[in-house]
């Protein structure tokens, strides 16, 4: 309660922000999951995967990841389609293309599985349960947002 001023102002004031599963979500302006807005930090929206014969909503468990912003801080330290873990029935679709850093493809449908902009970064999976993969982008992020001291 009461976080969106206090997120809103972190990003403006240009700190390192991170987003995990509905982290990513919330960054959005709208979500097919209800009618409160979002954050509008990244311009889009939410939508529910579309049902497919062979495929199962949620979403839940390993893929793979296509780098769309490969020089991006997140997969610094990550091989270049890393397997990551997810849990999720709806995925971000932000207005402007450029912020997708990476997309999963879960059975015709190929969709944002991160994005990032300037000091805001977020991902759909979950790093924690992501093995290596997830550690890796967490590394990436904590050596982009905290580098040594010099």
């Amino acid at each position: 309660r009461d976080m969106e001023g206090p997120i809103k102002d972190a990003v403006a004031q240009g700190k390192p922000f991170l987003g995990i599963c509905l982290g990513l979500q919330l960054l959005f302006d709208s979500s097919e999951e209800g009618t409160s807005a979002g954050l509008g930090i990244l311009p889009g929206s939410v939508r529910r995967f579309k049902r497919e014969p062979e495929i199962a909503i949620p979403h839940m468990g390993w893929n793979t990841l296509t780098l769309t912003q490969p020089n991006c801080p997140l997969w610094a330290a990550s091989s270049p389609n890393p397997w990551v873990y997810f849990v999720h029935s709806y995925y971000v679709d932000p207005t402007d293309p450029a912020v997708v850093a990476a997309t999963v493809t879960h059975g015709t449908q190929t969709v944002c599985a991160a994005a990032a902009r300037d000091n805001v970064a977020a991902v759909q999976f979950h790093p924690e349960k992501s093995g290596d993969g997830g550690l890796n982008m967490l590394r990436g992020f904590i050596a982009h947002a905290f580098p040594p001291s010099q």
